[in-house]
């Protein structure tokens, strides 16, 4: 791509949208490699190719070894590399993003900084919790108070309907299995919903770690995403697999929560609602399509690429 200049400009290559893709995809025990535009999964089954630009998560647990040529590949298809623990409670990494501006970024910034905006957004984000109701008024206290008895009111719920004893939410990821199979399964999909609101945040181009509800974590804005879906996803899986009474409860939650992303459309759903949360009515993703400008405190966004000598030594 060229300038008027005749520069030539850099670009990012055209990458299937965030929602044309898989939710996440899971691996232990086998090597990973590239052969051309696709994965290769080599285990004691055989190898298997998984087209990179499908993918929104890479789930990578024990036993697994990535090349760097398939890390190079999987930077440049913009999927989200999640190194988890043996029961998928733990991450870390992400590749780079789908978009080519900044512009949801700079949106984020400017409302995560300015507490009037903040709060809006927040509120925002617990009315799509209670959308039959008005919380424009309530303080963040309320709201916290509000989305606590909706969630102990579900427990109390999935807990009647599968006959399955409930007490309260235990998080230990270091000592995963000194909790009970309820809890084991909501730490389990919990790790998958984040992982998926991680990929969608970095795919727009956003920040994971400006928050709204949650802050102060690198996470803080991922936290805030999932959070909207666990009610419908993770807590009645978690319920219903626990009454199953599977061998491996974090490999059969891990499995029941991707069905479900999928055919619920989440990762559609988290696209529009990320959006609705950080834009405006006078905000269009297709205008904004170059990949870098030069900033101008008087004339606004600029042009890189072009020499502009000529206009300073007239000054």
């Amino acid at each position: 791509m060229e300038n008027k200049a005749g520069i030539e400009k850099p670009g990012i290559r055209s990458l299937p949208r965030i929602q044309d893709r898989m939710t996440f995809i899971y691996l232990e025990r086998c090597r990973i490699s590239r052969d051309n535009g696709s994965i290769t999964v080599k285990d004691n089954n055989g190898i298997t190719e998984i087209p990179a630009a499908a993918i929104s998560v890479l789930l990578l647990g024990p036993g697994t070894d990535v090349t760097h040529r398939a890390m190079e590949l999987i930077g440049d298809a913009g999927v989200t590399v999640i190194w988890v623990g043996e029961h998928g409670v733990r991450y870390y990494a992400y590749g780079r993003a789908l978009t080519n501006h900044a512009t949801l970024l700079l949106r984020q910034a400017q409302l995560v900084s300015n507490e009037k905006k903040h709060i809006r957004v927040a509120r925002m984000m617990y009315q799509l919790r209670f959308p039959n109701e008005d919380v424009s008024k309530l303080t963040m206290q309320q709201l916290r108070g509000r989305e606590g008895s909706r969630i102990r009111t579900l427990y109390r719920e999935q807990s009647r309907k599968w006959n399955i004893p409930w007490d309260k939410r235990k998080y230990q990821p270091e000592d995963y299995e000194s909790g009970d199979p309820v809890n084991q399964a909501l730490s389990a999909g919990n790790a998958c919903l984040y992982g998926l609101a991680h990929a969608v945040i970095c795919a727009l181009g956003c920040s994971p770690g400006l928050g709204f509800v949650h802050v102060g974590h690198e996470l803080s804005f991922a936290y805030d995403i999932a959070d909207l879906y666990k009610a419908e996803i993770t807590i009645p899986i978690a319920f219903e697999m626990a009454a199953q009474n599977v061998d491996d409860i974090g490999s059969a939650t891990r499995r029941r929560v991707r069905d479900e992303l999928r055919t619920g459309h989440i990762l559609d759903r988290m696209v529009h609602d990320i959006k609705y949360l950080l834009s405006d009515d006078d905000w269009n993703e297709e205008d904004y399509q170059s990949t870098l400008y030069l900033w101008d405190n008087v004339q606004g966004e600029l042009e890189h690429g072009i020499s502009y000598a000529e206009a300073s030594e007239e000054k």
